[in-house]
């Protein structure tokens, strides 16, 4: 078999797949609402039973694939990530609070200031 078979063959497992999924999430939220008059937690049991087993499903698709390699990939790289001290937590917290109220208070300061021209303006009779 030639490698555009194979990809045609994959894409239209996958569509199976993900119809497979949908069906199964419509299922849950289908039986939750049919179910309404038994208990809560067998309905929530039910749930998290069917959203686990889409979820099984959808990793066996081409798209879940690169997305497990994508949440792999993104945890090594916070792994690497070099996490701020409190003490410099605490002092950029600082910054931006005081870079904040600065601002605030200029364009208080300026809206002010328009306000009054403008309500020169229009208190003038021509």
């Amino acid at each position: 078999m030639n490698a555009s078979a194979e990809n045609q063959t994959s894409g239209s497992l996958d569509s199976v797949k993900w119809a497979l999924v949908f069906l199964l999430l419509g299922g849950a939220v289908f039986g939750n609402y049919y179910y309404g008059e038994m208990s809560p937690l067998y309905r929530a049991l039910g749930v998290v039973a069917a959203v686990v087993v889409a979820g099984f499903v959808a990793m066996l698709t081409e798209k879940g694939r690169n997305a497990v390699s994508f949440a792999k990939e993104s945890r090594t790289e916070v792994r690497k990530v070099v996490w701020p001290t409190r003490q410099e937590a605490i002092q950029t917290t600082a910054i931006v609070l005081v870079a904040t109220m600065i601002m605030s208070l200029i364009l208080w300061g300026l809206d002010s200031a328009l306000f009054a021209i403008v309500n020169f303006i229009t208190s003038l009779q021509v």
